[in-house]
């Protein structure tokens, strides 16, 4: 008896605290999509907008440096590293910082998302109220997760996948079950204040899927393959933008003039959709239209070039637009008739792969596109997961589990301190990697 009582009043602390976040989140999240969707559209009114780049970069800059360095970067990242080094602690004043930075940087054509943002200001208001509570830092952890997990439900409109982004992002290949009841709590009541108060989300359900067959089966995890294999290219490229600005270009008003500068050049001479969020090319994808060809790459190298030269905004909705442009493109050399649910696989595959969420992944897909689709995403998400290995867009986010027994790795260590995760690799051969993985599973058969 004693252990129901207990077990039931847990049960009732957690949904009034994981309600309270989700409704802080709830109103921040309708806060920032509104104020972005108005200056957005003032500063669309003109055509050349873009060309002021160098200065709405060092706008964003310098006013993260002086006013909340907390709020650098693209936002899921740091609240990672707050939960793992600082048991959750965010300063209060992260939230408007992030909120206005990232507006500037987006409504100015800076290729960044969405997403970063609200899970910084979710796990922001999420901290200060346990401070307000004086909770413990058990508790306040629990809470920060509470908050990126409103944060993403609130901000895409995927309640599930939300709470299980948050509690999967963390650690790659585990889920922190102990927050599980309270982030979908606060997922499912932010999402609901957020639709109340206004905010609209896209949902687009796929009509015509691949039939189930061998070949179909066979084709998808190939599409799986080929997102995990741009996840990783754009992994990459992040980490060599942020090198090569802090090698070459000291001091933030010259990065900001350089990376800006770039961009002016990508839109002039390549095409200004792969500025901004690029929602409008999203969609496109999703109803079927097919995109450029170079959609996946232009979209890499202008994002790489915004978060790495001093722009605020997060990596999500620039996953979205990579992993549609990726499905859109495979769809279109090998099977035409599929570019709406290929990009639509490709979307979330990438997400699985980039983030190395491919739970959340597979449930957005169900959120997003409707339960037909389920099937093929899972499969590409998982094999998207698997072929990024050891590598994240979130350099803060620990390793948990081996994807494979042939590519051993230390786990409990932060995926971005590679040298100290992986273990010899580069003293292991290609052939001898193979022999060893066949062997494994030979003997397992036995």
């Amino acid at each position: 008896m004693i252990e129901e009582i207990t077990l039931l009043a847990s049960v009732v602390k957690w949904t009034t605290y994981a309600a309270i976040v989700g409704v802080l989140v709830g109103c921040g999240t309708t806060v920032f999509l509104t104020t972005l969707t108005w200056t957005s559209s003032q500063v669309g009114r003109y055509p050349w907008y873009y060309y002021f780049l160098p200065m709405t970069f060092a706008v964003s800059s310098f006013l993260v440096a002086w006013l909340a360095p907390e709020a650098a970067g693209h936002g899921t990242e740091k609240v990672i590293e707050a939960v793992h080094k600082r048991m959750g602690r965010i300063p209060f004043k992260v939230v408007p910082v992030k909120l206005l930075a990232t507006v500037i940087t987006l409504a100015g054509g800076g290729s960044a998302g969405k997403e970063g943002p609200c899970a910084q200001i979710g796990a922001g208001l999420a901290s200060s109220f346990a401070s307000l509570l004086r909770l413990d830092d058990v508790d306040r952890r629990k809470l920060v997760i509470c908050g990126i997990s409103a944060g993403f439900a609130t901000v895409f409109g995927t309640p599930v996948a939300g709470a299980l982004f948050g509690v999967e992002v963390l650690v790659l290949g585990q889920m922190f079950y102990d927050v599980l009841f309270p982030s979908f709590v606060a997922g499912i009541v932010g999402y609901h204040v957020a639709t109340n108060l206004g905010v609209q989300y896209a949902h687009s359900p796929i009509c015509v899927l691949p039939h189930m067959t061998g070949w179909s089966m066979a084709e998808i995890i190939l599409l799986g393959a080929w997102c995990g294999l741009i996840a990783l290219f754009f992994i990459e490229m992040m980490k060599l933008s942020h090198r090569s600005f802090d090698r070459f270009f000291k001091g933030r008003l010259l990065k900001a003039v350089v990376g800006g500068g770039v961009l002016v050049l990508i839109a002039v001479f390549a095409s200004p959709a792969y500025l901004g969020l690029g929602l409008d090319t999203i969609d496109a994808g999703w109803k079927g239209t097919v995109l450029p060809t170079g959609a996946f790459f232009w979209k890499s190298i202008a994002t790489s070039i915004t978060l790495g030269c001093g722009g605020s905004g997060g990596v999500v909705t620039p996953i979205f637009f990579i992993g549609t442009a990726a499905g859109n493109l495979f769809a279109h050399l090998f099977n035409p008739q599929y570019i709406a649910s290929y990009s639509a696989i490709g979307m979330v595959a990438l997400l699985a792969g980039a983030a190395n969420t491919p739970i959340a992944a597979s449930v957005m897909a169900i959120e997003l596109f409707g339960p037909a689709l389920a099937p093929y995403a899972a499969v590409a998400c998982m094999v998207s997961f698997l072929v990024v290995g050891y590598r994240s867009i979130y350099p803060s986010q620990v390793l948990g589990m081996q994807k494979s027994a042939s590519l051993p790795v230390i786990t409990g260590k932060p995926v971005g301190e590679s040298d100290a995760a992986v273990v010899s690799l580069r003293e292991k051969s290609l052939i001898g990697i193979i022999t060893k993985l066949f062997r494994s599973r030979n003997l397992k058969d036995k």
